[in-house]
């Protein structure tokens, strides 16, 4: 924190009852990281409690800038490692962030839109996951607002996802992609919101 630059991400991943059943860490470069952050290429790597990568999340180096829709955000999971599970791809929007889950065909399968206003001050951030028609909401994945300090000073953040039950497990494992996405887009910088 005090000379400013960024290390990579680490995350664990909780079920309902607040037990650890994975644990995520972000591979990159230095240059990525400090140069590029909000928008660096990754790759996340997920593994169970035993220590088995178990979901890997790859994204290429895109531009942030609603200036230029050909080169939108996308990442690629893979769960088992190796095997396509999906696809997160943000849509052009000029007033709301929007992204569409693919299956491993490339097939639509859901579809994420978040709030006009991100910042999220002194309160929670919720992008609501909808059926492809954008009409009804299914789940949503959440910015918990987790204090003054940890949100303004440090790079802390609690995530939360609510989906059916019965979603496809692959679809799921692209929802934890999808929260990685969305953290690093809208929630990377400490002073985001003010």
């Amino acid at each position: 924190a005090i000379l400013g630059t960024e290390t990579s991400s680490k995350y664990e991943i909780k079920n309902h009852l607040g037990q650890r059943v994975y644990f995520a860490v972000e591979e990159n470069g230095c240059f990525d990281r400090n140069l590029c952050s909000p928008i660096r290429s990754f790759t996340i790597r997920i593994a169970d409690n035993t220590g088995r990568e178990v979901i890997r999340v790859n994204r290429p180096l895109r531009c942030n800038s609603c200036w230029f829709p050909c080169f939108l955000q996308e990442l690629e999971v893979q769960s088992p490692p190796g095997t396509i599970a999906g696809y997160v791809v943000q849509n052009w929007d000029p007033f709301l962030p929007k992204f569409t889950i693919q299956n491993e065909s490339k097939e639509d399968v859901l579809k994420i839109i978040g709030p006009y206003a991100t910042c999220g001050c002194f309160e929670d951030v919720d992008f609501e996951v909808k059926a492809l028609n954008e009409m009804s909401t299914i789940g949503k994945i959440s910015k918990y607002w987790s204090g003054f300090v940890n949100n303004v000073f440090t790079n802390t953040a609690n995530f939360g996802i609510q989906v059916p039950v019965d979603l496809d497990v692959r679809i799921k494992a692209v929802m934890i992609g999808a929260c990685f996405l969305i953290d690093l887009m809208f929630f990377e910088n400490s002073l985001d919101g003010l």
